[in-house]
């Protein structure tokens, strides 16, 4: 009998298997205490430092995560939103309990989870929660990027949109306000002609949305890797292409831009023109 050797690849993708199987029950946990507060009305809010809210259900929500994370994956590294970054960064679990905590705080359902692992830097598992609307997007590399659908009972595998013309390009962005902050706002009206359709979507929804082919196009400015760092797989597993604004694949250099892949430079070299701060 010859012998055989072992499959590294079929082996990393048997671990990230694991590792999304436990990614999705992080977010069962993590939907239990986000939800138990959503929409209460004695529901406690402050103000961080940096001026943006922070309520007992993002510290709660967080701490859940972690408590499994500490329990069941001792030795990997965590980055969350509310509580920093610990341990090991090769393995890292990047976390935003509540992403979106205006609208949470609102009682406006468009908020997530974001749960992604990151190898050496790269996300490779991503999960986008969000339960007050009944939706979850996850993927992990190499096996596809999938969602659950109210009403069937199987996940359904989703892909990006086929659209190779800009003209027919429908795009997302998180604000005017965001846009202009960096010296932006020109190009975004010039893009906003260039299109089909422009909306302000926000947050985690337009990226899942462009997955599932019903965007061509979401960009932020002044994210964070929490921010950001789920998404990527999904998109990617999707099919779409995601980088930064200059067009580096990195979530730690304050600028996404997510597309289907087709128009990705196309987008790009509109963004490259006329300059803007980052």
């Amino acid at each position: 009998m010859t012998p055989t050797t072992p499959d590294p690849t079929a082996a990393s993708a048997d671990a990230l298997a694991d590792d999304l199987a436990f990614a999705l029950r992080l977010a069962d946990a993590a939907d239990a205490v986000s939800m138990a507060r959503f929409d209460a009305a004695d529901l406690d809010v402050q103000l961080k430092a940096d001026a943006s809210h922070v309520t007992e259900a993002d510290l709660a929500t967080e701490r859940a995560i972690r408590d499994l994370l500490s329990a069941e994956r001792p030795a990997d590294g965590v980055l969350g939103e509310e509580y920093g970054a610990t341990g090991d960064a090769r393995r890292q679990w990047i976390i935003d309990p509540i992403d979106g905590t205006a609208n949470y705080l609102k009682g406006i359902p468009m908020w997530a989870t974001l749960i992604a692992l990151a190898v050496d830097g790269v996300p490779e598992v991503g999960v986008v929660s969000q339960p007050a609307i009944g939706r979850r997007w996850w993927a992990a590399a190499g096996r596809g990027a999938w969602t659950n659908v109210p009403g069937e009972t199987a996940p359904r595998r989703i892909s990006v949109s086929s659209i190779d013309d800009l003209a027919h390009s429908s795009i997302s962005f998180q604000s005017l306000h965001q846009w202009d902050e960096v010296g932006r706002g020109e190009q975004l009206l010039a893009l906003s002609r260039r299109v089909w359709r422009d909306r302000g979507y926000g947050d985690a929804w337009p990226y899942m949305l462009l997955a599932e082919g019903r965007l061509e196009f979401v960009a932020e400015f002044g994210v964070k890797e929490y921010d950001i760092a789920a998404h990527v797989p999904i998109v990617t597993e999707a099919g779409g292409r995601f980088t930064d604004i200059a067009g580096a694949p990195s979530v730690s250099t304050r600028s996404s831009l997510a597309t289907n892949g087709i128009l990705h430079d196309t987008f790009l070299e509109l963004l490259s023109r006329n300059g803007g701060d980052e």
